[in-house]
């Protein structure tokens, strides 16, 4: 398709990944058709995936008893250096959107987990960006609550890495070529919480913006709210599909394919008088992978756009200028 049809949709694909089922054959099928959506639209809807709907159904759940908890005991996790706990609402500003000059807060609540690092690991001991033990609610307060989210990560993990390789396959690159950058992935597990949304010109529950990383995996209740902007400033709705995820494209990922995939804008606004619960999972590369444009990306027609970066220095600064609690105090405590 021409680099003309990019950002050209007034709907949101859907793509079936039953196919990972079928081995090596059935990577090659899933990667052509996936392509297409990423270079073109940067989103689309999954199914066929072999994350059980009660899985997805008890994290929800859980997200939903956490925020219902009283303020005092949510903040008693509230985010630590390691970006790790829960984060209140009107304290999360994307002022590194790269589609909108964003000066209000969103309006939403969350509670983030990390990949899990113990705190007697080495990358801990030694006080590297991001890695430090996640932060759980009390057994007490959430019996439970601490086995559901792990089994959901690892069940997300391992789509993660099923649309890794699609993703090599699509871009050109030989199988399991960047697989290494995944050897100990940075990942997040985003319990939102969306209050029902006050009519007011300039909130929004999630500000535009395009994800940081590599892909999105998003999983949604049946409130809606999520919209995709196309190259026609239109903004497109992502409603809910049962038994699907919304997968995306991030920065990084546009970056290492030297913009043939497109990291597209999206917003989220509750207009629906109801509570809305997402969980976002994102699936990104280790920190210390450097993250170059592609072979199969450059060419003397297409010459590299971007120098290299190492993932966890371009994360930790959105991540430092994007959230309140990451402030000078909150990094030397």
């Amino acid at each position: 398709m021409p680099s003309s049809s990019k950002g050209d949709f007034d709907a949101i694909p859907i793509l079936d990944v039953s196919a990972f089922r079928e081995g090596d054959a059935g990577v090659k099928v899933i990667a052509n058709e996936l392509r297409d959506y990423l270079e073109n639209i940067g989103f689309l809807y999954i199914k066929g995936h072999d994350v059980p709907r009660d899985s997805v159904e008890a994290v929800r759940a859980e997200s939903r008893r956490f925020h219902a908890l009283p303020l005092e005991e949510k903040l008693k996790l509230k985010m630590d250096r390691n970006f790790r706990g829960y984060i209140p609402i009107n304290t999360s500003t994307i002022v590194t959107s790269s589609v909108a000059k964003v000066t209000k807060p969103n309006q939403s609540e969350s509670l983030m987990l990390m990949h899990e690092v113990a705190a007697d690991d080495p990358d801990a001991l030694a006080s590297k960006p991001l890695q430090g033990p996640n932060q759980w609610p009390a057994e007490d307060l959430r019996p439970g609550f601490r086995p559901v989210i792990e089994t959901y990560v690892d069940q997300m993990n391992a789509l993660g890495r099923q649309m890794m390789e699609a993703i090599t396959i699509a871009l050109g690159m030989p199988k399991g070529s960047i697989a290494p950058h995944f050897e100990k992935p940075t990942t997040f597990l985003r319990l939102l919480h969306y209050p029902t949304q006050r009519e007011e010109d300039g909130l929004f529950g999630s500000a535009p913006h395009t994800d940081y990383g590599f892909i999105t995996l998003l999983a949604q209740d049946d409130v809606g709210g999520l919209e995709v902007k196309n190259k026609a400033e239109e903004w497109i709705p992502a409603p809910p599909i049962p038994d699907t995820f919304v997968m995306n494209v991030g920065d990084i990922l546009a970056r290492w394919s030297n913009d043939v995939f497109v990291s597209t804008p999206h917003r989220v606004i509750n207009r629906s008088c109801k509570e809305r619960y997402s969980q976002p999972f994102f699936f990104d590369p280790s920190m210390d992978s450097l993250i170059e444009a592609l072979p199969s990306c450059v060419s003397a027609q297409r010459p590299a756009k971007y120098e290299p970066v190492l993932y966890g220095d371009y994360l930790m600064e959105r991540i430092d200028k994007n959230y309140q609690a990451r402030g000078k105090s909150a990094t030397a405590a």
